[in-house]
């Protein structure tokens, strides 16, 4: 791996992390596009180089949020010191923990087939067409008419269940999880901000469990600075990318996300259509 693939890819992961377009889908395909061998030829570096750039994004929600994850934390243990749910902190903060825990519970248990079955180019392709379909259906029937403060506890559980359709490659987690929040009537932005906090356990605990399969072994030789390029490249990249989708959602709809995810999936399809790629991978 040179430091400019660990870089594009590290932007990849940066901006498809958080913008609703994949991207779990976005890392294999780039790599079958450019038709990079070297990610599928060490499985070993596949691992723990997605860890890297998990940690990169990890840092970049961190970043942007850190006024609020302090608020959240402090209020959360204020929770169970009081045993009280009156504080709208503390209370969110319960709500995160609420939809976080079906995805990491189906994650851990389908990983294998994830991994082996459903990251296939022609599955990618299709699942973003589809759901861009199904996105630009509920952004224009849906009520958007709350915030944060009116998600309950079922919705919650709703967005978490929904959260864990994305580890197919080519949903998208923010994809998944801001649709269902505009299916609970919570406004483009609220279900973006919300969709981001959930991020922060989302993101950290896969990062912290992957990083605990490779933790042994360590580094693979000579991609130490690839992987500083890979995390700091997927920070940066993050953090525009959580800034650009926050305003942008203030004053229009998801279209933008849609019309890309289109052209994207059927580019991809063409690709493989005309012979250019294979459609099970590199």
């Amino acid at each position: 791996m040179t430091i400019l693939q660990a870089i594009i890819l590290g932007i990849v992961q940066g901006f498809t992390e958080f913008l609703p377009i994949s991207s779990s889908g976005h890392l294999i395909i780039v790599p079958w596009l450019f038709n990079w061998h070297f990610l599928l030829e060490d499985p070993g570096l596949n691992k723990t180089f997605d860890v890297a750039l998990h940690l990169g994004t990890f840092i970049a929600v961190v970043v942007y949020f850190w006024r609020e994850i302090g608020r959240l934390l402090a209020a959360w243990v204020r929770t169970m010191t009081r045993r009280s749910l009156a504080e709208p902190e503390g209370r969110l903060a319960w709500l995160l923990i609420v939809s976080s825990i079906p995805a990491g519970f189906i994650g851990f248990a389908f990983q294998s087939f994830i991994e082996e079955q459903l990251g296939k180019p022609w599955i990618i392709a299709v699942a973003m067409i589809v759901f861009a379909g199904f996105m630009y259906l509920v952004d224009h029937i849906a009520k958007l008419d709350k915030d944060i403060s009116s998600l309950t506890w079922s919705g919650a559980a709703l967005i978490g269940v929904a959260q864990a359709f994305a580890l197919c490659p080519g949903v998208s987690r923010s994809g998944i999880t801001m649709m269902t929040g505009l299916v609970l009537r919570l406004d483009r932005e609220s279900a973006a901000r919300y969709s981001f906090l959930l991020s922060i356990p989302v993101i950290g605990g896969a990062a912290a469990f992957k990083a605990v399969e490779v933790a042994t072994d360590g580094l693979p030789p000579n991609t130490a600075t690839p992987f500083l390029a890979g995390i700091v490249s997927a920070a940066i990249s993050g953090f525009v990318a959580i800034w650009f989708t926050l305003a942008y959602l203030k004053r229009h709809n998801f279209n933008l996300f849609v019309v890309y995810r289109i052209v994207f999936g059927v580019g991809v399809l063409i690709l493989i259509g005309a012979g250019v790629r294979s459609g099970i991978g590199i």
